[in-house]
């Protein structure tokens, strides 16, 4: 079971930043997604270069890893949402299910979290409201 996904609105074309420090993750989640009608406007593998990114490419949505190596996803997602020059809605993601961090998830400022093995253009939609359940 995963934790409560906080509402969030969504369009119709959905505008993707994907945020993990895994190259490889990137590469694959990129590809995917862009098969299945999400617009990934760019990707990053650290806080400094996701803040960067979001201003430049002010993306719909944030696929942020939880564990970004020396740096923590739930810092970055109170950070995101800090900045008034653009607030994009943040997923969260990880290796590790959803109820390893369901506290943390619940008091973050995120719309919700997707395990990476659960990732796709719908789970993405579903959560940002686009979809029924």
């Amino acid at each position: 079971m995963q934790p409560p996904a906080r509402p969030c609105d969504s369009g119709t074309m959905v505008r993707c930043l994907i945020v993990d420090d895994s190259p490889w993750f990137l590469d694959a989640a990129r590809s995917l997604l862009e098969r299945e009608g999400i617009t990934v406007v760019g990707v990053a593998s650290n806080g400094a270069e996701a803040l960067r990114r979001t201003a430049e490419f002010r993306p719909d949505v944030m696929l942020l890893d939880i564990d970004l190596g020396g740096e923590s996803g739930f810092e970055l997602a109170g950070r995101v949402e800090e900045d008034e020059r653009h607030r994009p809605r943040v997923i969260l993601i990880s290796t590790h299910a959803g109820e390893d961090y369901a506290e943390l998830i619940a008091a973050s400022p995120a719309c919700g979290f997707l395990a990476k093995a659960d990732l796709s253009a719908k789970a993405i939609r579903r959560l940002l409201g686009g979809e029924a359940t």
